[in-house]
């Protein structure tokens, strides 16, 4: 029970992590549909940015600024040259996304190198649960993931520009209409989705490894989290990501991580067959 309950809280924390991602991921495929294959190299970016920035200042701290904001102004600069020229057409965004994605990966392994490396908690302290002790700085990730996830919804719910992007995303032509600029809330909502992951990656970076492949496996995740949550449902889709990842946790307390791996794509196939408005369709506003 002891292996069963820790399990499912490293669970719990790492979906807190994963929700950050997934949620940039379906707000920018929400209001853009765009379905970009190089997010979870988003998140990458972010774990690499958290390591670059403690080698360079010698805080670890300030990566929960500098990786955010970098994050965002590479966002706005991606959407403006690679994504705004081929809006509207899905077969070019996968490819395109597809390319950046490589290119992401590629330009990170020359200048960070391809042995990933690892950023020790900057939290030492341990606490006594569940027969062992437990990095407190889990626990503050999943703060920390919390305080932006609701940071985000606040913004989105009561905020001019929340309000302009939830507008855009229902309705772009009365939006327009009604004198919203579309054009700035694209350009605003990709590089919020490229902020979401990049700090998702610096709360993730003392937990996994910092590697130019990062991304590879997180992508995987964040999509089927979209899914099951509901497509264009951003709450749902971070509900989505933390009851997968409790999932994968408690199966894995009692079978191989592929097996966890397996159900969740069983469960993505089966909201697929019986429910595709997602499990969470409720949620949506």
């Amino acid at each position: 029970m002891d292996k069963l309950f820790l399990l499912a809280t490293n669970g719990l924390i790492w979906g807190l992590i994963i929700a950050l991602i997934a949620l940039g991921l379906a707000i920018i495929f929400g209001l853009l549909d765009i379905i970009n294959l190089a997010h979870g190299d988003f998140f990458m970016v972010g774990t690499v940015l958290a390591w670059a920035t403690l080698q360079s200042t010698g805080s670890f701290w300030l990566a929960f600024i500098v990786a955010p904001l970098i994050g965002f102004i590479l966002g706005a600069i991606i959407q403006r040259m690679v994504i705004q020229p081929i809006h509207n057409v899905a077969a070019l965004s996968i490819v395109a996304t597809f390319g950046l994605s490589l290119i992401l990966q590629e330009s990170v392994r020359i200048t960070y190198g391809p042995t990933p490396g690892r950023i020790l908690p900057p939290i030492q302290q341990t606490i006594y649960i569940f027969g062992v002790d437990y990095e407190v700085y889990r626990l503050f990730a999943a703060a920390v993931a919390i305080v932006a996830l609701v940071g985000f919804f606040v913004f989105l719910q009561h905020t001019k520009l929340g309000t302009w992007i939830r507008a855009v995303r229902h309705d772009r032509d009365t939006a327009l209409a009604m004198g919203i600029p579309a054009d700035r809330i694209y350009v605003l909502t990709f590089a919020i989705g490229f902020g979401l992951a990049a700090l998702g990656g610096v709360v993730a970076a003392p937990i996994t490894t910092v590697d130019f492949r990062g991304g590879v496996d997180i992508l995987p995740f964040c999509f089927m989290a979209v899914i099951i949550g509901g497509l264009g449902n951003l709450p749902g889709a971070a509900a989505a990501a933390v009851l997968l990842a409790v999932m994968e946790g408690v199966i894995q307390s009692v079978a191989d991580p592929t097996v966890a791996r397996i159900a969740s794509l069983v469960l993505m196939s089966a909201v697929l067959l019986l429910r595709p408005q997602g499990l969470f369709k409720g949620l949506v506003r």
